[in-house]
């Protein structure tokens, strides 16, 4: 067995057992409480530049199932865990989560304390680190320095697409890719919609030139107030057709309306986050990964009303925009994977796109 380093900011190094593909690997260290998901998680665009710890003990034991994915390939810079499964037992299982990240290149380090991991990040925020097979030095001021760049760059499609419907086509939606889990795409598929998907730096013109029936605006990974000219081309199409907003796409739509987002301390990742609906006091389960929230503070003059709120610390979780025909979740309603005790939002999607008015 090879050893491997995971080295964090603060000087602090743990010595592992090296799983995956071996080499060096910097990136942001943040924890995910899902139980289950690991392909999913792995292959989640909103994880680019990440190393993330799985708190969950055991990683792989029903294997990686290659129609889980969520995008082409695995986008963590790094996995940590307590223990990785061998031998899955799975009928769905194509390969080990170990051969999984072999063929990505992407390396991976076992046998850490990770509740100490994740209660180190959950008491003083997340922080930069690496995962190396190369001996147990590395230089920190590089650590400190590291910082996510061109994630969504790097992450969305270079070319337009089209996903046709399942079934007869009913509606024409507008999809443009932040660095998208294919789950959203195959969620608005199956109801009956044409995704036309268009990459992160398509003009509100470019857009538009398809007259849709509704814009999803996806989910990815980074600062949200880092696209300045996504957010500008957000601005002019607001009132031009129903738009749906999730996760980065749901903090970007919040900056174009005038609002303002902040970094979490830790973030949500996991597929049980608490969150409440304002309006009918119903708790949800919820599948959340992301860094960056927005202000609750900054909506009140901007004529948003906060819908959604996180049960556990309060962050803003969803907005309604009655006056521009918009609607955003911070949270994800496909869930893929997690519970999927909010799917109805792409039904309310649909109401909107159908032209009924403002749908609850």
């Amino acid at each position: 067995m090879q050893k491997a380093y995971l080295i964090l900011e603060n000087g602090k190094t743990y010595e592992g057992i090296s799983f995956g593909s071996t080499g060096t690997s910097v990136g942001e260290l943040v924890f995910t409480t899902g139980m289950t998901g690991c392909a999913e998680s792995l292959t989640d665009p909103s994880y680019y530049g990440q190393l993330v710890i799985f708190t969950f003990p055991q990683i792989g034991n029903y294997g990686i199932a290659d129609a889980d994915m969520e995008s082409t390939g695995i986008h963590v810079r790094g996995a940590i865990v307590r223990e990785f499964c061998e031998k899955p037992s799975n009928f769905r299982c194509d390969e080990t989560v170990d051969g999984f990240l072999k063929r990505f290149g992407i390396v991976g380090i076992s046998g850490i304390d990770t509740r100490e991991l994740t209660q180190m990040i959950r008491d003083g925020g997340v922080m930069n680190a690496v995962i190396t097979t190369e001996g147990p030095n590395y230089p920190l001021d590089e650590l400190k320095n590291y910082k996510i760049t061109d994630a969504v760059k790097n992450t969305s499609t270079k070319e337009r697409y089209v996903v046709e419907a399942k079934g007869e086509a009913k509606y024409k939606v507008a999809f443009i890719d932040y660095g998208a889990k294919k789950s959203i795409i195959n969620n608005l598929s199956k109801r009956g919609c044409r995704v036309e998907v268009f990459p992160y730096d398509s003009t509100a013109e470019e857009i538009m030139s398809i007259s849709p029936d509704g814009i999803m605006l996806s989910n990815g990974a980074g600062d949200p107030a880092d696209n300045t000219f996504c957010i500008g081309e957000l601005k002019k199409l607001f009132g031009q057709a129903p738009i749906f907003g999730i996760c980065l796409g749901h903090q970007m739509m919040a900056i174009a309306a005038g609002a303002t987002t902040s970094k979490m301390k830790f973030g949500h990742r996991g597929a049980n986050q608490p969150v409440k609906d304002l309006e009918t006091g119903q708790v949800y389960i919820t599948c959340q990964n992301h860094g960056y929230a927005v202000d609750v503070d900054s909506l009140h003059s901007i004529g948003a009303k906060l819908r959604f709120i996180n049960v556990n610390d309060g962050t803003c979780e969803g907005i309604d925009y009655p006056e521009l025909r918009a609607f955003s979740m911070q949270f994800h309603p496909e869930a893929h994977g997690g519970p999927r005790d909010c799917e109805a939002a792409f039904e309310r999607f649909i109401q909107m796109m159908e032209g009924k008015s403002y749908a609850a």
